[in-house]
């Protein structure tokens, strides 16, 4: 969930995969898939990133990194999924 602030000031939490669209005109408005409209303080690169550092959150959750600890994440790592034959440069195609 993400914290957003009504126009009024109040803090709601809103499930970031349910945001189908976000309009800014000129206040940010949420559009959810059910058609619901929220109306919030945050601009729109505010709301998205917001939704970044969600998703990188789960992301980093399910590969079990610890964010408070790991500024760059789980680091990515390449292995061919077979052993090349000797001499081949075209992965045995």
């Amino acid at each position: 969930m993400i914290v957003v602030t009504r126009l009024n000031g109040s803090a709601f939490a809103v499930n970031p995969d349910l945001v189908e669209r976000i309009q800014e005109t000129p206040d940010t408005t949420l559009i959810m898939v059910d058609g619901a409209k929220y109306i919030v303080r945050e601009s729109m690169a505010e709301v998205i990133g917001l939704v970044a550092a969600y998703r990188a959150r789960i992301v980093g959750m399910a590969y079990g990194t610890d964010a408070a600890t790991t500024a760059t994440g789980p680091q990515p790592t390449l292995a061919p999924v077979a052993p090349l034959a000797a001499g081949r440069r075209d992965g045995g195609r």
